[in-house]
């Protein structure tokens, strides 16, 4: 991941967690949201199976801040972010979680808060998982 140019935050094999935190989120969500990603079954044991979790795997997750997850595209051709949590509450939330996520025994790659990022990403498989603990 880049910011600027320079490459801010890089992990191997593991997940890309594009984080969007909402109006209304709360910590304890962060908390059982990163306890959810670091046993969630997602990558394939010696079956071909899904059924090793990041904590198995001994992968890292490299956790980006992505309000645009939260928009609405109902009405009209620009979408809302009135969903989305306004930066002075959603860093604290992202920042909890990362630290939710590091404790249960994952390395943790940060994004910038509020930055604009350049993300490269290998999606093998693909496999691409939407998760909403709410």
């Amino acid at each position: 991941m880049r910011v600027e140019g320079e490459v801010v935050a890089a992990i191997e094999a593991g997940l890309c967690v594009l984080l969007g935190i909402g109006r209304g989120d709360e910590a304890e969500t962060g908390a059982r949201l990163a306890g959810k990603i670091a046993r969630l079954r997602v990558f394939e044991g010696e079956d071909g199976r899904f059924d090793r979790s990041l904590l198995d795997a001994g992968g890292a997750a490299l956790v980006v801040s992505q309000f645009t997850l939260l928009a609405d595209t109902a009405k009209g051709n620009r979408p809302s972010f009135s969903a989305a949590a306004p930066p002075r509450e959603a860093e604290p939330l992202y920042e909890r979680f990362c630290v939710e996520l590091a404790a249960l025994g994952v390395d943790v790659a940060r994004g910038v808060f509020g930055a604009k990022m350049q993300v490269e990403l290998v999606n093998d498989g693909p496999v691409t998982v939407v998760i909403d603990v709410n």
